[in-house]
């Protein structure tokens, strides 16, 4: 069983729109989850990441979930939207390195620019665009765990 962690900072944006498309592949043997580094927990998705997910078709009913031992040790792939989250996640968890990877990083080693656009509030187009990018993304990841 394949089971993947995206975070992000606040898991409202980013995160649950990985989670949300990821999922609605419905792929026999992964299960995923998303949480954020500094998100409290209970929080809705943001208005825009819900309708931009809507207006692709994709249900996805979302509460926040603070990063923490429990998901680390859930998850065999974590994937974070930047960097930055990814040494946070580091500094905290230094054993699970093998196991954590910018999304960019890991589909396409992507050397110089690995993190993915926050559209956090940003306007409805912004988040069209991260999605879109998460959604290529997203492809490119199903082919590499698939291998």
């Amino acid at each position: 069983m394949i089971r993947v962690l995206f975070v992000c900072t606040g898991n409202t944006c980013r995160s649950p729109m990985a989670e949300a498309i990821l999922k609605n592949k419905n792929i026999k043997g992964i299960e995923v989850r998303s949480a954020g580094v500094y998100a409290s927990a209970g929080q809705d998705a943001s208005m825009h990441a819900k309708s931009v997910l809507v207006e692709n078709n994709i249900s996805h009913n979302h509460s926040s979930t603070p990063l923490s031992e429990k998901e680390i040790d859930w998850a065999t792939h974590i994937f974070t939207m930047t960097e930055g989250h990814k040494a946070a996640i580091m500094s905290t968890f230094p054993h699970i390195i093998d196991k954590t990877f910018t999304l960019k990083e890991f589909v396409n080693d992507d050397k110089h620019d690995r993190d993915i656009i926050d559209p956090f509030g940003g306007p409805e187009d912004l988040y069209r665009e991260t999605f879109r990018e998460l959604q290529d993304l997203i492809e490119e990841l199903v082919k590499s765990l698939e291998k």
